[in-house]
């Protein structure tokens, strides 16, 4: 997020985690004074079930890296709520692109082991009631898995698979 806040200084880049000191790092170094900071970068504390209405229709990109928890179950089970809420916040044409790895080890309570990418097939009807059609599913490149903190750890010593889905906002 950080980074796309720097590349272009034109664009607001917004971080949401419904636990704030998930973002307490990337807040600190975003607010560093001087050119190492960025002052185009936002912080909101909020559980996608709960987004502020002010964010609706605000995204071009949304990206989610290794979601857990609530996100990854209404991602992946998939919940209609989390999808609608991640859907309303798109403008219409808006890219989403979720990296994330499940394994049956993970013991996710209602999740799925994804070891193929046939493994998702089953939320394209979700998906697109909610708005977001489904542009594919594959292996997540290195880049992506290396550009989160989150997913180096995952990685770190594993042969886990980790998977790249992309949608379009409807």
């Amino acid at each position: 997020m950080l980074a796309a806040a720097a590349a272009d200084d034109k664009c607001l880049a917004v971080g949401i985690d419904a636990n704030a000191a998930g973002m307490a790092e990337a807040s600190r170094r975003a607010a560093r004074p001087g050119p190492r900071g960025v002052s185009n970068a936002l912080f909101v504390t909020a559980a996608v079930e709960r987004l502020p209405s002010e964010l609706t229709a605000t995204a071009d990109d949304v990206t989610v890296n290794f979601p857990w928890g609530s996100l990854l179950r209404g991602l992946l089970v998939p919940d209609p709520t989390v999808l609608q809420m991640v859907a309303r916040i798109m403008k219409s044409g808006a890219r989403l692109q979720m990296v994330f790895s499940v394994i049956d080890h993970d013991g996710a309570s209602g999740l799925r082991a994804v070891g193929r990418a046939d493994d998702v097939a089953h939320l394209a009807k979700p998906y697109a009631a909610a708005g977001l059609r489904i542009d594919g599913v594959r292996p997540a490149e290195e880049a992506a898995i290396a550009s989160s903190s989150w997913g180096r750890r995952l990685r770190a010593g594993s042969q886990r698979p980790m998977w790249l889905l992309r949608a379009e906002r409807t």
